[in-house]
């Protein structure tokens, strides 16, 4: 198995990437959904290239590889790697993209963004209906 290097690291998740927070409406009621916020960063690939999302995970040392079947005419079946835990957020997936910062400016920024809303979690600001309002709001800017 090759090793993967920072530099390819961020290449990859600037095209295949995603830094994004579920963020319940706060207009809507609660009863919809069992969480408020719940962030994530995740790397999808199409199956045959599923040993690189091993690699990944071998690489950071946490998360999980999911599989994502596609039923619809001319989509293949994929793999998600993914890191939801906000320890795993928060200790090694920011710091990485701090130190190898991503290259496209629209990902930049919605890391960037994604940034600030992990510190909001993790003052829980969250948990507060005002905090939960502004939570939405940044997410409304993500792409």
């Amino acid at each position: 198995m090759q090793d993967l290097n920072p530099e390819y690291i961020v290449g990859l998740v600037d095209g295949e990437g995603s830094f994004t927070v579920y963020v319940r409406d706060p207009k809507l009621p609660i009863l919809t959904r069992r969480v408020t916020v719940e962030p994530k960063f995740y790397v999808k690939l199409i199956e045959r290239d599923k040993k690189i999302l091993e690699q990944l995970k071998h690489y950071f040392g946490c998360g999980m590889i999911y599989s994502q079947k596609d039923k619809r005419p001319n989509h293949q079946n994929c793999y998600r790697y993914e890191v939801f835990n906000r320890n795993d957020l928060i200790n090694i997936i920011i710091p990485f993209f701090k130190k190898h910062q991503l290259r496209f400016p629209s990902k930049r920024n919605d890391f960037e963004i994604f940034c600030k809303m992990m510190d909001m979690i993790y003052r829980k600001d969250h948990l507060s209906k005002v905090g939960l309002d502004q939570l939405f709001k940044l997410k409304q800017r993500m792409h």
